[in-house]
Protein backbone atom coordinates (compact mmCIF):
# COMPACT_ATOMS: atom_id res chain seq x y z
CA UNK A 1 0.00 0.00 0.00
CA UNK A 2 1.17 3.61 -0.16
CA UNK A 3 3.18 4.75 2.84
CA UNK A 4 1.03 6.69 5.12
CA UNK A 5 2.34 10.05 5.89
CA UNK A 6 4.36 9.92 8.97
CA UNK A 7 4.59 12.78 11.58
CA UNK A 8 7.87 13.46 13.55
CA UNK A 9 5.29 12.49 16.57
CA UNK A 10 4.78 9.00 14.89
CA UNK A 11 8.72 8.62 14.01
CA UNK A 12 9.33 9.46 17.55
CA UNK A 13 6.73 6.60 18.74
CA UNK A 14 7.93 4.12 16.18
CA UNK A 15 11.44 4.93 17.40
CA UNK A 16 10.80 4.53 21.27
CA UNK A 17 8.99 1.15 20.44
CA UNK A 18 11.86 -0.36 17.90
CA UNK A 19 9.51 -1.19 15.46
CA UNK A 20 10.59 0.64 11.86
CA UNK A 21 8.92 2.09 9.38
CA UNK A 22 8.85 -0.57 6.76
CA UNK A 23 7.33 -3.34 9.71
CA UNK A 24 4.47 -0.48 10.27
CA UNK A 25 4.18 -0.26 6.70
CA UNK A 26 3.95 -4.43 6.65
CA UNK A 27 1.63 -4.43 9.40
CA UNK A 28 -0.91 -1.90 7.41
CA UNK A 29 -0.92 -4.47 4.38
CA UNK A 30 -1.73 -7.14 6.78
CA UNK A 31 -5.18 -4.92 7.16
CA UNK A 32 -5.73 -4.24 3.61
CA UNK A 33 -4.72 -7.81 2.12
CA UNK A 34 -6.19 -10.09 5.23
CA UNK A 35 -4.17 -13.65 6.28
CA UNK A 36 -4.61 -16.72 4.43
CA UNK A 37 -6.58 -19.71 5.08
CA UNK A 38 -4.47 -22.82 5.90
CA UNK A 39 -4.56 -25.87 3.97
CA UNK A 40 -5.89 -28.65 6.31
CA UNK A 41 -6.05 -32.32 4.61
CA UNK A 42 -7.73 -33.91 8.12
CA UNK A 43 -7.70 -33.50 11.85
CA UNK A 44 -5.19 -35.38 13.69
CA UNK A 45 -6.69 -38.47 15.22
CA UNK A 46 -5.10 -41.58 16.89
CA UNK A 47 -5.40 -42.85 13.79
CA UNK A 48 -3.83 -40.20 11.85
CA UNK A 49 -0.83 -38.09 13.80
CA UNK A 50 -1.70 -38.71 17.47
CA UNK A 51 0.48 -40.83 19.25
CA UNK A 52 -1.09 -43.31 22.14
CA UNK A 53 1.03 -43.88 24.70
CA UNK A 54 1.13 -47.93 25.71
CA UNK A 55 0.57 -48.64 29.20
CA UNK A 56 4.31 -51.13 28.69
CA UNK A 57 6.18 -47.78 27.30
CA UNK A 58 5.91 -45.21 30.12
CA UNK A 59 8.05 -46.38 32.09
CA UNK A 60 10.66 -46.12 29.51
CA UNK A 61 9.82 -42.64 29.11
CA UNK A 62 9.67 -41.99 32.66
CA UNK A 63 12.82 -43.02 33.02
CA UNK A 64 14.16 -41.23 30.04
CA UNK A 65 13.07 -38.13 31.67
CA UNK A 66 14.56 -38.97 35.23
CA UNK A 67 17.72 -39.66 33.29
CA UNK A 68 17.90 -36.65 31.45
CA UNK A 69 17.58 -34.29 34.60
CA UNK A 70 20.75 -35.95 36.03
CA UNK A 71 23.28 -35.17 32.69
CA UNK A 72 23.64 -31.53 33.04
CA UNK A 73 21.23 -29.89 30.53
CA UNK A 74 19.25 -27.02 31.73
CA UNK A 75 15.27 -27.32 31.79
CA UNK A 76 12.94 -24.29 32.09
CA UNK A 77 9.27 -24.09 32.97
CA UNK A 78 7.92 -21.39 31.34
CA UNK A 79 4.54 -19.37 31.96
CA UNK A 80 2.72 -17.16 29.98
CA UNK A 81 0.94 -15.19 33.44
CA UNK A 82 0.00 -11.67 31.98
CA UNK A 83 -3.68 -12.49 31.53
CA UNK A 84 -6.18 -10.40 33.38
CA UNK A 85 -9.08 -12.06 35.18
CA UNK A 86 -11.51 -9.58 34.22
CA UNK A 87 -13.27 -12.57 31.95
CA UNK A 88 -13.14 -14.79 35.11
CA UNK A 89 -15.85 -12.45 36.60
CA UNK A 90 -17.93 -11.05 33.74
CA UNK A 91 -20.56 -12.84 35.21
CA UNK A 92 -20.08 -11.19 38.86
CA UNK A 93 -19.51 -7.45 37.21
CA UNK A 94 -23.06 -8.38 35.29
CA UNK A 95 -24.26 -8.47 38.23
CA UNK A 96 -23.23 -5.37 40.14
CA UNK A 97 -24.60 -4.00 37.03
CA UNK A 98 -28.08 -5.26 36.85
CA UNK A 99 -31.57 -3.83 38.09
CA UNK A 100 -31.85 -6.68 40.27
CA UNK A 101 -30.51 -6.79 43.88
CA UNK A 102 -30.16 -10.71 44.90
CA UNK A 103 -28.99 -13.59 42.43
CA UNK A 104 -31.29 -14.77 39.39
CA UNK A 105 -29.03 -16.61 37.35
CA UNK A 106 -27.51 -20.19 37.59
CA UNK A 107 -24.42 -18.82 37.60
CA UNK A 108 -24.87 -15.93 40.38
CA UNK A 109 -27.17 -18.80 42.81
CA UNK A 110 -24.09 -20.95 42.24
CA UNK A 111 -21.37 -18.86 43.27
CA UNK A 112 -23.19 -17.27 46.41
CA UNK A 113 -24.41 -20.97 47.27
CA UNK A 114 -20.85 -22.11 47.69
CA UNK A 115 -18.88 -18.82 48.00
CA UNK A 116 -17.36 -20.73 51.52
CA UNK A 117 -15.66 -22.78 49.21
CA UNK A 118 -13.55 -20.82 47.40
CA UNK A 119 -10.14 -20.35 48.66
CA UNK A 120 -10.25 -16.27 48.82
CA UNK A 121 -13.50 -16.58 51.58
CA UNK A 122 -11.43 -15.47 54.57
CA UNK A 123 -9.60 -12.82 53.01
CA UNK A 124 -12.88 -11.14 51.41
CA UNK A 125 -14.73 -11.87 54.77
CA UNK A 126 -12.09 -9.85 56.01
CA UNK A 127 -12.27 -6.44 54.05
CA UNK A 128 -15.94 -7.03 53.95
CA UNK A 129 -16.05 -6.55 57.20
CA UNK A 130 -13.57 -3.97 57.41
CA UNK A 131 -15.76 -1.61 54.73
CA UNK A 132 -19.24 -2.87 55.18
CA UNK A 133 -18.51 -3.43 58.98
CA UNK A 134 -20.58 -6.82 58.34
CA UNK A 135 -19.49 -10.04 57.47
CA UNK A 136 -20.25 -12.32 54.40
CA UNK A 137 -22.84 -14.00 55.99
CA UNK A 138 -24.47 -11.36 57.77
CA UNK A 139 -24.31 -8.94 54.00
CA UNK A 140 -26.23 -11.83 52.43
CA UNK A 141 -28.41 -12.48 55.12
CA UNK A 142 -29.48 -9.06 54.79
CA UNK A 143 -29.57 -8.95 51.03
CA UNK A 144 -26.56 -7.49 50.43
CA UNK A 145 -24.96 -9.40 47.59
CA UNK A 146 -23.75 -6.82 45.85
CA UNK A 147 -21.19 -5.55 48.10
CA UNK A 148 -19.72 -8.55 48.90
CA UNK A 149 -19.32 -8.42 45.16
CA UNK A 150 -18.12 -5.17 45.22
CA UNK A 151 -15.32 -6.36 47.86
CA UNK A 152 -14.11 -9.05 45.94
CA UNK A 153 -13.69 -6.81 42.67
CA UNK A 154 -12.82 -3.49 43.36
CA UNK A 155 -9.94 -1.51 44.57
CA UNK A 156 -12.20 -0.48 47.64
CA UNK A 157 -11.42 -4.75 48.58
CA UNK A 158 -9.89 -7.53 46.60
CA UNK A 159 -9.86 -5.61 43.73
CA UNK A 160 -9.30 -9.13 42.18
CA UNK A 161 -11.62 -7.69 38.82
CA UNK A 162 -8.30 -6.09 37.72
CA UNK A 163 -5.43 -8.50 38.96
CA UNK A 164 -3.63 -10.94 36.58
CA UNK A 165 -5.21 -14.90 37.13
CA UNK A 166 -1.36 -15.60 38.77
CA UNK A 167 -2.57 -13.37 41.91
CA UNK A 168 -5.47 -14.43 42.55
CA UNK A 169 -6.05 -17.42 45.72
CA UNK A 170 -7.28 -20.67 43.85
CA UNK A 171 -6.97 -23.11 46.48
CA UNK A 172 -7.52 -24.02 49.98
CA UNK A 173 -5.58 -25.70 51.99
CA UNK A 174 -5.32 -27.09 55.42
CA UNK A 175 -3.64 -23.76 57.14
CA UNK A 176 -3.43 -22.03 53.95
CA UNK A 177 -4.44 -21.04 50.04
CA UNK A 178 -1.85 -20.95 46.71
CA UNK A 179 -2.50 -18.78 44.26
CA UNK A 180 -1.42 -20.49 40.69
CA UNK A 181 2.02 -18.99 40.79
CA UNK A 182 2.83 -20.87 44.00
CA UNK A 183 1.21 -24.02 42.31
CA UNK A 184 3.47 -23.79 39.34
CA UNK A 185 6.41 -23.26 41.57
CA UNK A 186 5.16 -26.30 43.69
CA UNK A 187 4.82 -28.13 39.82
CA UNK A 188 8.38 -27.16 39.04
CA UNK A 189 9.78 -29.24 41.72
CA UNK A 190 7.83 -32.50 40.83
CA UNK A 191 8.64 -32.90 36.96
CA UNK A 192 11.79 -30.32 36.75
CA UNK A 193 13.83 -30.44 39.66
CA UNK A 194 17.71 -31.58 38.20
CA UNK A 195 19.91 -33.59 39.79
CA UNK A 196 21.94 -30.77 41.47
CA UNK A 197 18.63 -29.67 43.17
CA UNK A 198 17.68 -26.71 41.09
CA UNK A 199 14.47 -25.80 39.49
CA UNK A 200 14.43 -22.79 36.74
CA UNK A 201 11.06 -21.06 36.29
CA UNK A 202 10.18 -18.42 33.71
CA UNK A 203 6.55 -16.19 34.47
CA UNK A 204 6.13 -13.42 31.17
CA UNK A 205 3.77 -10.73 33.21
CA UNK A 206 2.40 -7.58 32.18
CA UNK A 207 4.56 -4.25 33.48
CA UNK A 208 2.06 -3.41 35.82
CA UNK A 209 2.17 -6.40 37.56
CA UNK A 210 5.52 -7.40 37.62
CA UNK A 211 6.60 -5.58 40.80
CA UNK A 212 3.45 -7.77 42.63
CA UNK A 213 4.76 -11.17 41.18
CA UNK A 214 8.17 -10.31 42.38
CA UNK A 215 6.73 -9.54 46.20
CA UNK A 216 4.98 -12.74 45.99
CA UNK A 217 7.84 -14.84 44.54
CA UNK A 218 10.09 -13.14 47.17
CA UNK A 219 7.90 -14.21 49.94
CA UNK A 220 6.92 -17.73 49.34
CA UNK A 221 10.38 -19.00 48.10
CA UNK A 222 12.54 -18.89 50.85
CA UNK A 223 9.58 -21.72 52.80
CA UNK A 224 9.69 -23.85 49.37
CA UNK A 225 13.33 -23.95 49.29
CA UNK A 226 13.67 -24.93 52.62
CA UNK A 227 10.60 -27.33 52.64
CA UNK A 228 11.55 -28.68 49.17
CA UNK A 229 15.65 -28.72 49.70
CA UNK A 230 15.48 -26.77 46.25
CA UNK A 231 17.35 -24.04 44.94
CA UNK A 232 14.75 -22.12 42.59
CA UNK A 233 15.68 -19.49 39.83
CA UNK A 234 12.73 -17.54 38.91
CA UNK A 235 12.83 -14.82 36.29
CA UNK A 236 10.23 -12.52 34.86
CA UNK A 237 9.94 -11.13 31.57
CA UNK A 238 7.26 -8.54 29.53
CA UNK A 239 6.09 -8.82 26.14
CA UNK A 240 8.44 -6.30 24.34
CA UNK A 241 7.33 -3.20 22.79
CA UNK A 242 8.85 -3.90 19.69
CA UNK A 243 5.94 -6.88 18.94
CA UNK A 244 3.11 -4.46 19.29
CA UNK A 245 0.71 -3.79 16.45
CA UNK A 246 -0.47 -0.47 15.08
CA UNK A 247 -4.74 -0.33 15.09
CA UNK A 248 -6.18 0.34 11.92
CA UNK A 249 -9.29 2.43 10.85
CA UNK A 250 -11.95 1.12 8.67
CA UNK A 251 -9.80 3.06 6.11
CA UNK A 252 -6.75 0.67 6.68
CA UNK A 253 -5.06 3.64 8.08
CA UNK A 254 -3.57 3.97 11.51
CA UNK A 255 -6.18 4.51 13.96
CA UNK A 256 -5.63 7.55 15.94
CA UNK A 257 -6.31 8.81 18.98
CA UNK A 258 -5.46 12.94 19.39
CA UNK A 259 -3.57 12.50 16.57
CA UNK A 260 -1.43 9.77 18.02
CA UNK A 261 -1.29 5.92 16.47
CA UNK A 262 -2.47 3.32 18.88
CA UNK A 263 -0.61 0.29 19.17
CA UNK A 264 -1.65 -2.83 20.94
CA UNK A 265 0.02 -5.90 22.44
CA UNK A 266 0.52 -8.39 20.01
CA UNK A 267 -1.29 -10.96 21.48
CA UNK A 268 0.49 -14.40 23.14
CA UNK A 269 2.69 -14.99 19.65
CA UNK A 270 4.84 -12.43 21.18
CA UNK A 271 6.04 -14.24 23.93
CA UNK A 272 7.90 -16.36 21.08
CA UNK A 273 10.68 -13.47 21.43
CA UNK A 274 10.47 -14.52 25.13
CA UNK A 275 10.95 -17.56 24.39
CA UNK A 276 13.73 -17.05 21.95
CA UNK A 277 15.51 -15.17 25.03
CA UNK A 278 15.54 -18.38 27.34
CA UNK A 279 19.04 -19.96 27.69
CA UNK A 280 18.00 -23.71 27.93
CA UNK A 281 17.85 -27.12 26.41
CA UNK A 282 13.94 -28.04 27.22
CA UNK A 283 11.26 -25.59 27.91
CA UNK A 284 7.80 -26.54 29.45
CA UNK A 285 5.32 -24.61 28.20
CA UNK A 286 1.95 -24.74 30.60
CA UNK A 287 -0.96 -21.26 30.95
CA UNK A 288 -0.90 -19.62 33.97
CA UNK A 289 -4.66 -21.03 35.10
CA UNK A 290 -4.49 -25.07 34.07
CA UNK A 291 -3.08 -25.54 37.95
CA UNK A 292 -4.65 -28.22 40.62
CA UNK A 293 -3.91 -28.40 44.18
CA UNK A 294 -1.45 -31.53 45.52
CA UNK A 295 -3.88 -33.95 45.88
CA UNK A 296 -4.28 -33.80 42.14
CA UNK A 297 -0.68 -33.32 41.01
CA UNK A 298 0.53 -37.02 40.61
CA UNK A 299 -1.62 -37.67 37.06
CA UNK A 300 -0.12 -34.30 35.69
CA UNK A 301 3.49 -35.00 36.83
CA UNK A 302 3.29 -38.13 35.88
CA UNK A 303 2.24 -37.12 32.09
CA UNK A 304 4.57 -34.18 31.90
CA UNK A 305 7.34 -36.55 32.53
CA UNK A 306 5.84 -38.84 29.97
CA UNK A 307 5.58 -36.21 27.42
CA UNK A 308 9.75 -34.90 28.06
CA UNK A 309 10.40 -38.69 27.74
CA UNK A 310 9.27 -38.70 23.94
CA UNK A 311 10.89 -35.54 23.32
CA UNK A 312 14.22 -36.68 24.83
CA UNK A 313 13.37 -40.01 22.61
CA UNK A 314 13.01 -38.10 19.59
CA UNK A 315 15.62 -35.46 19.84
CA UNK A 316 18.47 -38.14 20.16
CA UNK A 317 17.07 -40.07 17.03
CA UNK A 318 17.23 -36.56 15.14
CA UNK A 319 20.96 -36.25 16.39
CA UNK A 320 21.88 -39.37 15.42
CA UNK A 321 20.07 -38.94 11.80
CA UNK A 322 21.97 -35.36 11.66
CA UNK A 323 25.58 -36.56 12.53
CA UNK A 324 25.03 -39.79 10.44
CA UNK A 325 23.83 -37.04 7.04
CA UNK A 326 26.70 -34.49 8.06
CA UNK A 327 29.07 -37.57 8.30
CA UNK A 328 28.40 -38.57 4.23
CA UNK A 329 29.06 -42.06 5.28
CA UNK A 330 25.41 -43.47 4.74
CA UNK A 331 23.55 -45.90 2.54
CA UNK A 332 20.33 -45.66 -0.16
CA UNK A 333 18.71 -47.77 2.64
CA UNK A 334 19.93 -45.72 5.20
CA UNK A 335 17.91 -42.89 3.84
CA UNK A 336 14.98 -44.62 3.88
CA UNK A 337 14.92 -45.19 7.55
CA UNK A 338 15.08 -41.55 8.13
CA UNK A 339 12.53 -40.66 5.55
CA UNK A 340 10.55 -43.32 7.05
CA UNK A 341 10.88 -41.51 10.75
CA UNK A 342 10.32 -38.00 9.03
CA UNK A 343 6.93 -40.08 7.65
CA UNK A 344 5.91 -41.85 10.42
CA UNK A 345 7.56 -40.48 13.91
CA UNK A 346 7.40 -36.75 12.77
CA UNK A 347 4.46 -37.55 10.66
CA UNK A 348 5.96 -35.09 8.22
CA UNK A 349 5.07 -36.04 4.47
CA UNK A 350 5.40 -34.99 0.87
CA UNK A 351 4.81 -36.99 -2.23
CA UNK A 352 7.64 -35.53 -4.22
CA UNK A 353 10.37 -37.08 -2.04
CA UNK A 354 10.19 -40.23 -3.59
CA UNK A 355 11.25 -38.15 -7.06
CA UNK A 356 14.53 -36.88 -5.58
CA UNK A 357 17.94 -38.81 -5.93
CA UNK A 358 19.64 -39.36 -2.92
CA UNK A 359 21.74 -35.73 -2.79
CA UNK A 360 18.58 -33.87 -3.32
CA UNK A 361 16.54 -36.33 -0.45
CA UNK A 362 20.06 -35.92 2.18
CA UNK A 363 19.35 -32.01 1.97
CA UNK A 364 15.51 -32.33 1.90
CA UNK A 365 15.77 -34.17 5.05
CA UNK A 366 18.26 -32.16 6.89
CA UNK A 367 16.17 -28.81 6.41
CA UNK A 368 13.56 -31.09 8.14
CA UNK A 369 15.04 -32.61 10.69
CA UNK A 370 17.15 -29.94 11.85
CA UNK A 371 14.21 -27.54 13.41
CA UNK A 372 12.97 -27.00 16.90
CA UNK A 373 11.13 -29.77 18.12
CA UNK A 374 7.88 -29.80 20.59
CA UNK A 375 5.38 -32.79 22.25
CA UNK A 376 2.19 -31.59 22.83
CA UNK A 377 -0.27 -32.91 24.81
CA UNK A 378 -4.30 -33.29 23.31
CA UNK A 379 -6.96 -33.99 25.33
CA UNK A 380 -10.06 -35.83 24.20
CA UNK A 381 -12.59 -33.08 22.69
CA UNK A 382 -14.93 -31.77 25.56
CA UNK A 383 -16.42 -28.97 23.44
CA UNK A 384 -13.69 -26.31 24.99
CA UNK A 385 -13.55 -23.22 22.93
CA UNK A 386 -10.37 -22.91 20.71
CA UNK A 387 -7.35 -25.16 18.63
CA UNK A 388 -7.20 -28.25 18.18
CA UNK A 389 -4.52 -30.98 15.99
CA UNK A 390 -4.40 -30.76 12.15
CA UNK A 391 -2.53 -32.21 9.59
CA UNK A 392 -1.74 -29.34 7.40
CA UNK A 393 -0.38 -28.31 4.23
CA UNK A 394 2.75 -25.82 4.16
CA UNK A 395 4.27 -23.70 1.88
CA UNK A 396 6.50 -26.00 0.31
CA UNK A 397 3.62 -29.01 -0.22
CA UNK A 398 5.14 -30.61 2.90
CA UNK A 399 1.86 -31.87 5.09
CA UNK A 400 2.46 -31.83 8.49
CA UNK A 401 0.96 -31.81 11.64
CA UNK A 402 -0.21 -28.37 12.99
CA UNK A 403 -2.14 -26.77 16.12
CA UNK A 404 -4.53 -24.17 14.38
CA UNK A 405 -7.34 -21.85 15.24
CA UNK A 406 -10.61 -21.75 14.22
CA UNK A 407 -9.96 -18.58 12.49
CA UNK A 408 -7.02 -19.72 10.76
CA UNK A 409 -9.66 -22.51 8.44
CA UNK A 410 -12.14 -21.16 5.73
CA UNK A 411 -15.54 -21.95 7.57
CA UNK A 412 -16.98 -21.36 4.37
CA UNK A 413 -15.94 -24.15 2.68
CA UNK A 414 -18.33 -27.23 3.58
CA UNK A 415 -15.32 -29.59 3.37
CA UNK A 416 -12.55 -27.67 5.37
CA UNK A 417 -15.46 -27.12 7.90
CA UNK A 418 -16.41 -30.64 8.59
CA UNK A 419 -12.68 -31.67 8.99
CA UNK A 420 -12.38 -28.88 11.96
CA UNK A 421 -16.49 -30.08 13.43
CA UNK A 422 -14.46 -33.92 13.22
CA UNK A 423 -11.67 -33.17 15.11
CA UNK A 424 -11.40 -35.90 18.43
CA UNK A 425 -8.86 -33.69 20.01
CA UNK A 426 -8.18 -30.24 21.73
CA UNK A 427 -4.93 -28.31 22.72
CA UNK A 428 -4.78 -27.88 26.05
CA UNK A 429 -1.45 -25.70 25.83
CA UNK A 430 0.69 -28.65 27.26
CA UNK A 431 4.17 -28.08 24.94
CA UNK A 432 7.60 -29.64 26.09
CA UNK A 433 10.09 -28.11 23.83
CA UNK A 434 13.53 -28.38 22.66
CA UNK A 435 15.04 -25.57 21.48
CA UNK A 436 18.52 -25.90 20.76
CA UNK A 437 19.71 -27.98 17.60
CA UNK A 438 21.86 -31.12 17.79
CA UNK A 439 25.24 -29.03 18.07
CA UNK A 440 23.84 -28.09 21.21
CA UNK A 441 23.43 -24.39 19.82
CA UNK A 442 20.24 -22.06 20.15
CA UNK A 443 17.90 -21.92 17.53
CA UNK A 444 16.64 -18.88 16.44
CA UNK A 445 12.89 -19.25 16.80
CA UNK A 446 11.92 -16.22 15.09
CA UNK A 447 13.19 -18.23 11.54
CA UNK A 448 10.45 -20.52 12.74
CA UNK A 449 7.58 -18.09 12.21
CA UNK A 450 4.87 -18.49 9.75
CA UNK A 451 3.95 -14.78 9.40
CA UNK A 452 0.93 -15.53 7.08
CA UNK A 453 -1.33 -16.70 10.54
CA UNK A 454 -2.11 -13.98 11.90
CA UNK A 455 -5.38 -12.69 12.40
CA UNK A 456 -7.56 -9.60 12.39
CA UNK A 457 -10.36 -8.94 14.93
CA UNK A 458 -12.79 -6.16 15.29
CA UNK A 459 -12.55 -4.28 18.49
CA UNK A 460 -13.81 -0.90 19.37
CA UNK A 461 -12.01 2.16 21.24
CA UNK A 462 -14.26 4.98 23.27
CA UNK A 463 -17.12 4.10 20.62
CA UNK A 464 -14.77 3.83 17.44
CA UNK A 465 -14.71 0.79 15.66
CA UNK A 466 -11.04 -0.04 15.28
CA UNK A 467 -8.99 -3.36 13.38
CA UNK A 468 -6.73 -5.03 15.69
CA UNK A 469 -3.87 -7.18 14.59
CA UNK A 470 -3.01 -10.70 16.52
CA UNK A 471 0.79 -11.81 15.38
CA UNK A 472 0.60 -15.88 14.81
CA UNK A 473 0.16 -17.47 18.23
CA UNK A 474 2.48 -18.87 20.54
CA UNK A 475 1.39 -22.39 19.54
CA UNK A 476 0.16 -22.48 16.42
CA UNK A 477 1.70 -19.66 13.37
CA UNK A 478 5.25 -19.06 15.76
CA UNK A 479 6.01 -22.85 16.16
CA UNK A 480 4.86 -23.51 12.47
CA UNK A 481 7.89 -24.65 11.25
CA UNK A 482 8.94 -26.76 14.11
CA UNK A 483 8.90 -30.06 14.75
CA UNK A 484 5.65 -31.36 16.19
CA UNK A 485 4.50 -34.31 18.08
CA UNK A 486 1.09 -34.95 19.81
CA UNK A 487 0.60 -37.41 22.36
CA UNK A 488 -2.70 -38.01 23.99
CA UNK A 489 -2.91 -36.93 27.92
CA UNK A 490 -5.60 -37.68 29.84
CA UNK A 491 -8.85 -35.49 30.45
CA UNK A 492 -7.78 -34.97 34.26
CA UNK A 493 -4.43 -32.99 32.78
CA UNK A 494 -6.26 -30.34 31.61
CA UNK A 495 -8.23 -27.99 34.38
CA UNK A 496 -8.50 -24.31 33.23
CA UNK A 497 -9.73 -21.64 35.18
CA UNK A 498 -12.55 -19.50 32.57
CA UNK A 499 -15.11 -18.35 35.14
CA UNK A 500 -14.84 -17.86 38.72
CA UNK A 501 -17.49 -20.99 39.45
CA UNK A 502 -14.70 -23.44 37.61
CA UNK A 503 -12.66 -22.84 40.99
CA UNK A 504 -15.99 -25.02 42.14
CA UNK A 505 -14.94 -28.07 40.59
CA UNK A 506 -13.93 -31.30 41.99
CA UNK A 507 -9.73 -30.88 40.58
CA UNK A 508 -9.82 -27.62 42.33
CA UNK A 509 -10.88 -28.53 45.88
CA UNK A 510 -8.05 -29.93 47.82
CA UNK A 511 -10.55 -29.88 50.82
Amino acid sequence: MENVNLTEEDKLLLQKKGISEEELYKQLDCFRQGFPYLDIVAPASVERGIKIIAPEDETAYLDLWDNYLGCGKSVTKFVPASGAASRMFKDLFAFVDASYTTPETDFEREFFDNIQDFAFYEDLDDVCLANEGKNIADLLSSGNYKAVVVNLLTEKGLNYGNLPKGLLKFHKYQASSRTPVEEHLKEGYLYTKTSTNDINIHFTVSPEHRSLFEALVSEKLPFLEDELGVKYHVSFSEQKPSTDTVAADAENNPFRENGKMLFRPGGHGALIENLNDLDSDIVFIKNIDNVVPDKYKTVETKYKKILAGVLVDTQTKISEYLNLLDGGKYTHEQLLDILYFLQNVLNVKNPDTKMLEDSELVLYLKKKLDRPCRVCGMVKNVGEPGGGPFLAVDTDETISPQILESSQIDMNNPEKKAMFADGTHFNPVDLVCGIKDYRGNHFNLKNFVDLNTGFISIKSKNGRELKALELPGLWNGAMSDWNTIFVEVPIETFNPVKTVNDLLRKHHMQV
